[in-house]
């Protein structure tokens, strides 16, 4: 019993290292608040990396069904606060941007990419640039 005890101990230290791990490198650098609104008028809030590229700002969604990213294609009318300014803008995805998006991601958030990449592949996300609305 006590070996079974001591087992169960150990996977749960492990998994509550990996998870606060994984929110200290997800929580820690820039991180912006978007804003989407889904199909029945509700809005939801999720917390994003940002990232810069040629004047225009971008998020990066980690695959095609998340959330966050299902609701913007519905909706691309989003609001992100940024250094506690929100302003409106216009979402568009721009898969073509992966590879720089990616790199720039990497070489902005340091380890903190580098481990959440360890979990979340890389290969399949979509940068979303925000085209502000005047």
């Amino acid at each position: 019993m006590k070996s079974i005890i001591k087992v169960l101990a150990t996977v749960v230290a492990v998994m509550l290292v990996w998870y606060m791990a994984q929110l200290i490198a997800s929580e820690t650098g820039e991180v912006v608040i978007l804003t989407t609104t889904n199909s029945a008028g509700d809005t939801a809030e999720t917390r994003l990396w940002v990232f810069e590229h040629e004047g225009l700002q971008y998020l990066r969604a980690g695959y095609a069904d998340s959330g966050w990213y299902k609701k913007l294609l519905s909706d691309p009318s989003v609001s992100v606060t940024r250094n506690e300014v929100s302003l409106s803008y216009t979402a568009i995805p721009a898969p073509e941007l992966r590879d720089l998006g990616n790199q720039i991601m990497r070489d902005k958030y340091g380890w903190r990419d580098s481990y959440i990449s360890l979990f979340f592949s890389r290969d399949t996300t979509i940068p979303v640039r925000l085209d502000p609305i005047n």
